[in-house]
């Protein structure tokens, strides 16, 4: 027994021996790089995260561990091709879910499905997204995803609801019905009464552009349709408006997609998302207008009608403290206070809305990053947003002067409001969900028969405070423009 025991301690001192050789193989300069690009990846500094990355692995070219978090970088920024190459010959469960993701977006069915498959075999992973992907592979190998026909491009008037949720027409596999844009939602969404009976769908938009072999999840629409008093059958994820590359232009009441890659708009600031997992699109910023402003990271949430959602790290970020903000009336544990200032890109956002209590520790979480919150749809409804490049790119475009102007006038009838610790009306936030396949669905709407529109917000670019005026019709070449604006030219 003695020697027995005596065995195990040895045995246990070469194993922590080897472990520490192990460590300290490592040249500290490519973990201090490691390091870094960990960081980086996780606070939304996509840029950073790449190059410290790269360092990474010029250190450590075979060390697994820097080649995953290579990958999930490469994943992030939609280098598909990238993440396949540093993931070969890594036989984890976790380097399986990173192919299997590769290999769907690239549009490689069966591949996805073999990958995807492996990644679920293991039972120390949870992947719901997998599991509802894997599902639609099998039943789609041979297929070509989002094959598109018609018409370059088509022009969809989008009707209100009360809210700022961005509804619009379509035809889904020949019969018309409405669908909502979501983008807490990595993939498409069809009405089936029964989750998890995904099929591969047809959808036409304006009459003249039809894409086709469209992957979508299966779920139960019948609750969101009642709450939104509209009759949804679809919802279109991160995904598909990517393949789009789709405008949406609410104020504008216009929904554009196109079969081309559209120009940059003639005035307007672009944006790099960036895509964890290859499905969350969150998009970087800083909460000030100085070089050294705090770093925003806002998942894009167009289910949530709410300008932003934020924590209590990200409100401490625009230099507000939560603990000291009013209740918003009807929504339990939901305050609301003023974020002074956001910027995206070239666009300083003065000003806006916004919400302390929705959980966003729940995404992060199953994302694994560190968010500030939500950005929802009761922001960008007051911007053009142009993606592009499969959307690596996003354009935005400012309002006319006069919008922002009513906007202004708003968000200072609040901060009075807030100063004076009187009731907000209610503003009609909803509770954010999560990325579908991450936990969770979309964010529910606005309850039935409520049609009050909620108060306009503040927008604006801090070069001018000005915009273009409003264009109607069709988008000429891809985009209409407004006219002159006072924001940032596009780069």
């Amino acid at each position: 027994m003695r020697r027995s025991i005596l065995s195990s301690v040895a045995l246990l001192g070469l194993l922590s021996a080897c472990a520490k050789q192990t460590v300290a193989s490592w040249p500290e300069s490519a973990k201090k790089w490691f390091d870094r690009a960990s960081y980086a990846y996780a606070h939304g500094d996509l840029e950073d995260a790449q190059n410290s990355a790269d360092q990474a692995l010029v250190a450590l070219p075979a060390e697994s561990k820097v080649r995953l978090l290579g990958a999930r970088v490469a994943l992030a920024g939609l280098d598909f091709r990238r993440a396949l190459e540093l993931t070969a010959g890594l036989e984890s469960a976790e380097a399986a879910a990173i192919r299997g993701r590769a290999h769907w977006y690239l549009g490689e069915v069966d591949l996805a499905a073999e990958q995807l498959e492996l990644a679920i075999l293991d039972p120390d992973t949870k992947d719901p997204w997998a599991e509802q992907v894997a599902e639609l592979a099998r039943q789609g190998r041979g297929r070509r995803p989002f094959e598109v026909s018609g018409a370059l491009l088509a022009v969809t008037e989008m009707p209100r609801v009360g809210t700022t949720s961005m509804v619009v027409p379509i035809e889904l596999n020949g019969e018309p019905t409405l669908a909502l844009i979501a983008t807490d939602m990595a993939e498409a969404v069809i009405d089936t009464r029964q989750a998890g009976s995904g099929a591969w769908v047809s959808v036409r938009f304006g009459y003249r552009l039809e894409v086709s072999d469209i992957p979508a999840i299966g779920r139960d629409l019948s609750g969101l349709s009642k709450q939104i008093g509209a009759p949804v059958k679809m919802l279109i994820g991160v995904n598909l408006l990517r393949q789009l590359r789709a405008t949406i232009d609410f104020s504008g009441s216009q929904f554009v997609v196109r079969s081309f890659e559209p120009p940059p708009p003639p005035e307007g600031t672009m944006v790099v998302p960036i895509f964890y997992r290859g499905g969350a699109m969150v998009l970087p910023g800083a909460f000030g207008m100085e070089q050294g402003a705090p770093h925003s990271s806002l998942l894009l949430n167009t289910s949530m009608t709410f300008p932003v959602a934020l924590d209590e790290g990200g409100w401490k970020k625009a230099g507000q403290d939560p603990k000291t903000f009013p209740a918003v009336p009807g929504q339990a544990g939901i305050m609301h206070g003023m974020v002074p200032l956001l910027r995206l890109g070239a666009f300083e956002i003065p000003n806006i809305p916004g919400v302390f209590g929705p959980k966003v520790e729940e995404l992060e979480k199953a994302l694994d990053v560190d968010l500030d919150g939500f950005a929802g749809s009761g922001l960008f409804a007051t911007f053009r947003l142009t993606f592009a490049d499969g959307g690596r790119s996003l354009y935005i475009e400012d309002l006319p002067a006069e919008v922002i102007e009513a906007r202004m006038r708003t968000a200072e009838a609040l901060r009075q409001a807030a100063q004076q610790r009187r009731s907000m009306p209610d503003l009609r936030l909803e509770q954010p969900g999560l990325l579908e396949g991450e936990g969770g669905g979309p964010a529910q709407p606005a309850k039935a028969g409520d049609k009050s529109p909620p108060p306009p917000i503040p927008a604006g670019s801090g070069a001018s405070g000005g915009g273009a005026p409003s264009g109607g019709g069709a988008p000429s070449g891809g985009n209409a423009p407004r006219g002159k604006s006072g924001g940032a030219k596009a780069p």
